[in-house]
């Protein structure tokens, strides 16, 4: 039983830990492209 709680517990981990990147991926995807959509604009009107 022993054996199966640490296999248990390092799946989670890895899991958990894929997840987390994966997310963070996809959410650098998206400030990426809005960065191309909504480009930053200064005062004078010129974009940077």
């Amino acid at each position: 039983m022993d054996n199966e709680k640490w296999a248990f517990g390092l799946t989670m981990m890895v899991v958990g830990m894929g997840g987390t990147f994966l997310t963070l991926w996809v959410l650098g995807l998206v400030m990426d492209l809005l960065k191309k959509i909504f480009p930053l604009v200064d005062k004078d009107g010129k974009q940077s």
